[in-house]
């Protein structure tokens, strides 16, 4: 002990403990317990003697030797003294018989086959009338239920009886000798609780008996003292565990609003953590505390402020995404650094999904960039981007509101950066004006006026190299935007100023912008403004962008995202197309609806290159829009992508023009369902075959086979993203085992910190015999780093009943996707 070799004394208290005398004895086991543990070979030693004290006539020498061995019991003294403790239950001593039950603890923790022994036992001890007794038995019986479920399936027929005696100690007297501030024995109502929990989660039965003494317990429990306190929490989280009324969830929630009252740091934190996991059950209940659960970001204690802050952004929908948006906004104002990264993806997401108009939405996001605009993350700058060039009516508005934060702050970066990009783009709109009632927009605009702004950023202190790319970008916008020479000369001149640049890349550009103006009649061509951008899924720490609400399952609606790859290539060069395909049917392979025109759009476009059948994509030349994109300063690009592998024909002339519509060679490619889901679409059938789908390659790697449910993956590589992979999960039901369907499917999988994974919702929860179900996972794995996987499987089979399981996958080899 204290660092001090102590294996002297070992044998010594083996001889103490074997002594006659009681005061040897407890000495001997004292020390046996300080010095000894499990993995000691010397332990083997005092088997003999303990089993001598568990046949012994005195009950203290009992409860000595049931003590040391619920301390330091091993597997092989557990199978050894298993039959003695089993006897000793049985005892009518009552201080043998709870010493006996959380000795029986250790010893099913030690070797859980042995758990069966105790059964009938513990059965037993909740008839007893002693609180030690009955105390020490509930837990024996809570940790038997929890190790095994045809344990707990035996417990549910107790039921009645534990709710009996919680009734009892709910509605008993006074009694001195287990009052603990006013409340009748708190330590025993909550292990009676936590048990009512655990027999009563997915049973119907079992919680309809336990409704009305639950619903009794969180009226009449005394909240003012933290005893009340800890036997109303636990009576929450069995309501909520367990399928109640809606009142009772009801009563519950407000439970948990009432602590949010309290001064206790503690228990309002308990409360936040508790209504996060609650708001999915019953979001209206939780919706009436809001104004309180707002308050806690004012508080001063920082785990508070980020558990009201999680719930804040969980209760944000339709009807309020005005009020909380309002209220986290200037909570963001004065929030610490930590929090800005998260809040303002969560703010801008929250617009996007919610936002009332158009107009809002774009006033919200400036508002996160003038508050925050350092910490914006670049997906939300491009998500920003894409919104200003889809809103045409508001152009005008969005460039006056950028022009005039810009003139005030030019030191939060995405600010500026957002604010240089649109003022390239829509400037001629910024110098033209317009009719607002904002007085911050009803200043009149020069050209001259814009590129002073821009030369002063440029010559500002948080200039960095982005920055003047996109500004050097911007100027030479503008000068196909406006109108007089002296602009066009003015920016010539600040141009020739970074041919000398040591930055390589902005001498480059300054190098080009400069020879195109040698060519007046293609500059304004070249120069023109950007197309509307495609609405495009982003993936952000399992947040989708540009998405529907959170809950819809139906189809994705592909077609109102913009036009194809083909239209925006067959508009480019004037070919007009018939229309009706979508993306998502492209991608899944569905035939084409647009009758001749539309059939043959792709062969008009290889006969310009000389003929429909071409070998290979060029390999040397840059495809044109990824030009256009380094253009402007590689917004929403991906510069360290690979290239494209050699695909068939029709793609090769779409990949040439940078249309990204590779697909993969037809030995590989992936089953139409499985696309269809990738792209947003469900499946054609809920409980479709994947075997009759897939093409005879397809390879499946298998992830978990238990209880008669099957698991298998298939990847495939992202064909619109290289550092997306798509995964296939497929569901088989094995009827010779699952003994029939499979009802309530969970599905939960978590990856790595350097990937994000984002789960579509399955094709169906359950699975009927010798039919599958199917589900896509997308990764985010832009490190390309192996992908390993740890899943959480929870599933209920006629012959096993409900199962959760956990599984670890890493089994895809190199070039799998």
């Amino acid at each position: 002990m204290l660092g001090y070799p102590a294996h002297f004394g070992q044998i010594e208290c083996l001889k103490l403990a074997a002594s006659p005398l009681f005061s040897d004895k407890r000495l001997g086991y004292l020390g046996t317990m300080l010095l000894l543990d499990e993995n000691q070979e010397v332990l083997t030693l005092l088997t003999n003697s303990l089993k001598n004290d568990l046949n012994h006539s005195n009950m203290y020498i009992v409860g000595l030797a049931l003590c040391t061995l619920g301390n330091i019991a091993s597997a092989e003294m557990s199978r050894d003294l298993c039959s003695e403790v089993e006897k000793l239950l049985g005892s009518s001593n009552m201080y043998i018989k709870k010493k006996a039950a959380l000795c029986a603890i250790r010893i099913i923790r030690k070797v859980p086959d042995l758990q069966e022994n105790f059964v009938q036992r513990a059965s037993s001890l909740l008839n007893d009338r002693n609180h030690g007794v009955l105390l020490s038995g509930i837990t024996l019986i809570t940790e038997m239920c929890v190790a095994s479920h045809e344990t707990l399936l035996h417990f549910r027929k107790a039921v009645p009886v534990l709710v009996r005696h919680l009734k009892n100690l709910v509605s008993a007297g006074f009694s001195a000798e287990h009052d603990v501030t006013g409340v009748t024995d708190p330590f025993l109502q909550i292990k009676i609780i936590r048990l009512l929990r655990i027999l009563g989660k997915d049973h119907v039965e079992s919680s309809e008996a336990m409704n009305d003494i639950l619903a009794q317990v969180a009226t009449n429990t005394e909240s003012s003292k933290n005893v009340g306190n800890s036997i109303l929490y636990e009576t929450v989280l069995t309501i909520m565990e367990t399928p109640s009324d809606n009142a009772l969830r009801v009563l519950a929630i407000n439970i948990l609003g009432k602590f949010l009252s309290n001064r206790d740091n503690n228990i309002r934190y308990v409360a936040l953590t508790t209504l996060n996991k609650s708001i999915s059950l019953d979001i209206n209940a939780v919706q009436r505390h809001r104004n309180i659960i707002l308050d806690c970001l004012r508080d001063a204690d920082i785990s508070i402020r980020r558990r009201a802050l999680e719930l804040s952004f969980s209760l944000i929908n339709e009807s309020n995404v005005r009020v909380l948006t309002r209220e986290l906004l200037a909570f963001l104002e004065v929030a610490d650094n930590e929090f800005k990264p998260s809040m303002t993806t969560k703010i801008c997401l929250a617009a996007e999904r919610f936002a009332p108009n158009k107009r809002w939405h774009i006033d919200t996001v400036l508002r996160v960039l003038k508050l925050a605009g350092n910490y914006v993350r670049e997906e939300m700058l491009a998500a920003f981007i894409r919104l200003v060039t889809q809103t045409s009516e508001l152009h005008g508005y969005t460039v006056q509101k950028l022009y005039a934060s810009l003139k005030s702050d030019i030191s939060q970066d995405s600010l500026t950066l957002s604010g240089v990009w649109v003022i390239g783009e829509y400037g001629d709109i910024l110098v033209r004006g317009g009719n607002y009632e904002e007085e911050e927009l009803a200043t009149e605009v020069t050209e001259s006026d814009v590129i002073d702004l821009l030369e002063s950023i440029l010559a500002g202190p948080f200039a960095n190299q982005v920055l003047r790319e996109y500004i050097i970008t911007a100027l030479m916008k503008l000068t196909s935007r406006f109108s007089t020479a002296t602009s066009s000369e003015r920016v010539k001149q600040l141009l020739a100023k970074f041919t000398t640049s040591i930055e390589v890349e902005i001498q480059q550009r300054a190098v080009e912008f400069t020879n195109l103006f040698q060519y007046d009649d293609i500059r304004p061509a070249v120069l023109e403004r950007m197309p509307v951008m495609e609405v495009k899924e982003t993936v952000i720490a399992g947040e989708r962008l540009n998405s529907p609400a959170s809950g819809s399952s139906g189809p994705q609606a592909s077609a109102a995202a913009g036009p194809s790859d083909q239209d925006l290539l067959l508009d480019l060069m004037g070919i007009g197309t018939g229309g009706g395909t979508t993306n998502a049917q492209i991608s899944a392979g569905a035939p084409s609806t647009a009758g001749s025109g539309q059939a043959n759009n792709v062969d008009l476009l290889a006969d310009l290159f000389g003929g429909s059948n071409i070998s290979s994509p060029p390999t040397t030349s840059k495809p044109s829009a990824a030009a256009v994109n380094d253009l402007f300063g590689g917004l929403g690009s991906n510069s360290s992508s690979p290239p494209p592998a050699p695909v068939a024909s029709n793609a090769n002339i779409l990949d040439l023009l940078g249309g990204g519509m590779a697909t993969s060679t037809p030995a590989t490619s992936p089953p139409a369902a499985a696309v269809a889901a990738a792209a947003g679409a469900r499946p054609a059938s809920a409980n479709s075959n994947a075997s009759s789908q897939n093409s005879s390659s397809q390879k499946f790697y298998p992830v978990y086979s238990k209880q008669g449910l099957a698991i298998a993956f298939t990847p495939q590589r992202d064909s619109t993203n290289p550092n997306v992979v798509n995964i296939l999960t497929t569901f088989r039901n094995e009827e010779s085992t699952s003994g029939g369907t499979i009802k309530d499917v969970q599905f939960h999988a978590a990856v790595t910190k350097t990937q994000q994974l984002q789960m579509r919702p399955a094709s169906a929860n359950e699975v009927a015999p010798g039919s599958n179900v199917t589900q896509v996972l997308k990764i985010a794995n832009p490190q390309k780093t192996p992908i390993r996987l740890r899943l959480k499987i929870v599933y209920t089979t006629p012959n096993h009943g409900a199962v959760s399981d956990f599984a670890e996958f890493a089994g895809f080899p190199e070039g799998a996707y």
